[in-house]
């Protein structure tokens, strides 16, 4: 009698790296929320011009509706991370999420530019507390290897997705009103929250936390050192030079106070020596590049188009439709050139696209076709397809359970300082070129002279990133060196 054919036996690897649908309905929450802090962080770039009208502010103080958001964000990063593995990730994220949509609330309320700025601070504030917590409990949930790669790209493809995006979204707002571009968040965080109470699972009640565990005077003294890091750079061209230096000075003074404090305190919000990990350091800083020149660029891009040529913000965020290519590319084409080349060749190839994308636009007329744009749009697209996932993996990877949180906050904190920076920077090239001529001409040749900075940040970011591509094949060369008999 023959023997019945036997089914088919999985391969435990095969098994292993596939998902439950608890873990797809966590995961699609977390997506969620950073879709949300992605969307948040762009899509007041297109409305920027409309709140100028509204509430009558200058240039330099638009750019600190955007600028408040990621410094609060970025400023409080590092302790929203230590506070999620104090305190737990799944109560930080939720409690958070709350704040958010309260702040954001008030900022769609809001008659005068300060009220809008504090409550783009506070709820930057709440996002800087959420994304740690978020990113940390994939971390923690989902064992290192091939199924934590595949979840970290596509959350955070999801970001990027909702960066991306927020430039078409807030195009559409703000053709009925500027103040939906922070209605629009709260119902999208109610959702979330909702859901989140649901399906993020509970996990083990830490124990009772003095509040010397916070390292409170380290989170201050760093937020401090980047809030007048930020702020020298976006007053340079309004005040004296002495001015500018003392503010400088006040800013790493503050910086030096942080490295002290964390060398001597018991609990610091960072631990020194995770810096020594080479990949972790290349990570953050590409990081920051690629983001000050992302969000320098487009800062300048929407007032080339609104200001000098006219269009509606409709017409603006429509027009930046073809950077939304990454929500495609990220989830789908990313995971296999990274399984593929590895995320190192993956992040510098990415960098070398915006590269080519920002250059382009040095040479650009005042009556150029969106024809000649679109390319480099698209490859704008591509590159933070390649780009914002690998570096998750790259800058969480190898890291201790324990600290996971931390690498996340270090991650995120580079991100939105490097926003906040790169948008300063900027804002004063072009408004130091363009002084007092506001002629076409003269708008123009500020635009450029303001493009130089993302195109020179992404060459450093390259540069840096090649030193990882270097010891990848140092390291491999060494490998392959025969043993002596």
């Amino acid at each position: 009698m023959l023997d019945s054919p036997q089914p088919p036996v999985l391969d435990r690897e095969t098994e292993r790296d596939r998902f439950s649908g608890r873990e797809w309905a966590m995961l699609l929450v977390l997506c969620g929320a950073i879709f949300l802090e992605g969307v948040d962080v762009s899509m007041f770039g297109v409305a920027l011009p409309a709140i100028r009208a509204d509430l009558a502010m200058s240039t330099a103080e638009l750019q600190w509706v955007i600028s408040a958001y990621v410094l609060g964000y970025g400023g409080f990063m590092l302790l929203g991370g230590r506070a999620a593995d104090l305190l737990g990730r799944r109560r930080m994220f939720l409690i958070w999420l709350a704040v958010f949509i309260a702040f954001s609330g008030l900022g769609g309320l809001a008659s005068e530019g300060w009220v809008l700025i504090a409550a783009r601070f506070v709820t930057g504030v709440a996002a800087g507390f959420m994304a740690p917590a978020g990113l940390s409990i994939i971390t923690t949930t989902i064992a290192e290897g091939r199924k934590r790669n595949q979840a970290l790209l596509v959350y955070a493809g999801t970001g990027a997705a909702g960066f991306s995006l927020g430039l078409v979204v807030g195009g559409l707002l703000a053709e009925f009103s500027w103040r939906w571009v922070f209605f629009a968040p709260v119902i999208l965080a109610a959702l979330i929250l909702i859901a989140g109470i649901r399906l993020i699972p509970a996990e083990a009640r830490p124990g009772a936390r003095s509040i010397r565990d916070f390292d409170l005077l380290g989170a201050f003294s760093v937020t401090g050192a980047m809030l007048l890091l930020v702020y020298g750079v976006v007053r340079a061209p309004d005040v004296p030079l002495g001015a500018t230096v003392a503010v400088l000075a006040g800013a790493v003074a503050l910086l030096a106070l942080f490295v002290t404090v964390e060398r001597r305190v018991p609990a610091p919000l960072v631990r020194l020596g995770i810096l020594r990990s080479g990949p972790l350091v290349r990570a953050n800083a590409a990081a920051l590049l690629f983001a000050g020149s992302f969000v320098g660029f487009q800062f300048i891009l929407v007032l080339y188009l609104q200001e000098l040529r006219g269009w509606s913000a409709l017409a603006t965020g429509l027009a930046m439709l073809a950077v939304a290519g990454d929500a495609v590319l990220a989830p789908t084409l990313t995971p296999r050139l990274v399984n593929r080349f590895g995320n190192v060749r993956v992040i510098f190839a990415g960098l070398l696209v915006a590269g080519v994308a920002y250059a382009s636009f040095l040479w650009i007329g005042a009556d150029a076709a969106y024809a000649a744009m679109l390319p480099a749009l698209i490859l704008i697209g591509v590159a933070f397809a390649l780009v914002y996932g690998p570096l998750t993996i790259a800058g969480t990877d190898g890291i201790a359970e324990d600290e996971q949180g931390l690498a996340g906050a270090l991650l995120y904190t580079s991100w939105q300082l490097g926003s906040a920076l790169g948008l300063a920077v900027v804002t004063a090239v072009q408004v130091t070129t363009l002084g007092g001529d506001h002629s076409a001409a003269g708008l123009l040749d500020s635009y450029r002279a303001a493009l130089t900075v993302p195109v020179l940040a992404i060459v450093v970011a390259a540069a840096v990133t090649a030193f990882g591509l270097r010891n990848r094949a140092q390291a491999r060369s060494a490998e392959s060196v025969p043993v002596a008999a």
